[in-house]
């Protein structure tokens, strides 16, 4: 009896590994897919001015590593990373993008009822998002202090990724 049990355990841990190898493969495949138009190499041009009045560009501001995140106030997914970016800005450069999520003053009003505090930079119409590809938020980008892409992501993202990122993209 015990070596039939053992064939058992063996046939179900077997199966059992081909179905996490699947889901990994799958998932790796939906990651590729949707970074798929993402830019690479020099980040894109991008000028705006952020809703506390300040022009901003990214060319002049390459002294640091800088985080560019794509958000919507209509993406769940985004709602789940705002602690985390909120955060990371207290310690980093942080560039947000909220992407068609209304004009100045409803992003103004959803960052106060989040008590929300980061830079953003608002993309009314997805042209900014367009310039760098973005299809689906969040999408992060970390930019080295030479002006290069070095890090995509596109779903949720930890804050201590997103961290490790920046604090690579600086060495």
């Amino acid at each position: 009896m015990l070596p039939k049990v053992k064939i058992q355990l063996k046939n179900r841990i077997l199966k059992y590994s081909i179905e996490i190898i699947f889901i990994l493969l799958v998932f790796i495949a939906v990651k590729t897919y949707l970074q798929r138009n993402l830019v690479e190499g020099v980040v894109p041009p991008l000028d705006g001015v952020l809703l506390n009045g300040q022009v901003f560009n990214i060319q002049s501001n390459q002294d640091q590593p800088i985080l560019l995140h794509f958000w919507a106030t209509w993406c769940s997914i985004c709602k789940m990373e705002e602690d985390s970016i909120a955060a990371i800005s207290e310690d980093h450069k942080v560039i947000t993008i909220a992407m068609q999520s209304g004009n100045d003053q409803d992003i103004k009003d959803y960052l106060k009822e989040k008590g929300i505090n980061f830079p953003v930079i608002v993309d009314e119409y997805g042209e900014i998002a367009k310039s760098f590809g973005v299809r689906g938020v969040p999408t992060s980008f970390v930019v080295d202090s030479q002006g290069n892409i070095d890090f995509t992501e596109v779903g949720y993202t930890t804050g201590w990724g997103l961290r490790l990122r920046l604090w690579l993209a600086g060495n």
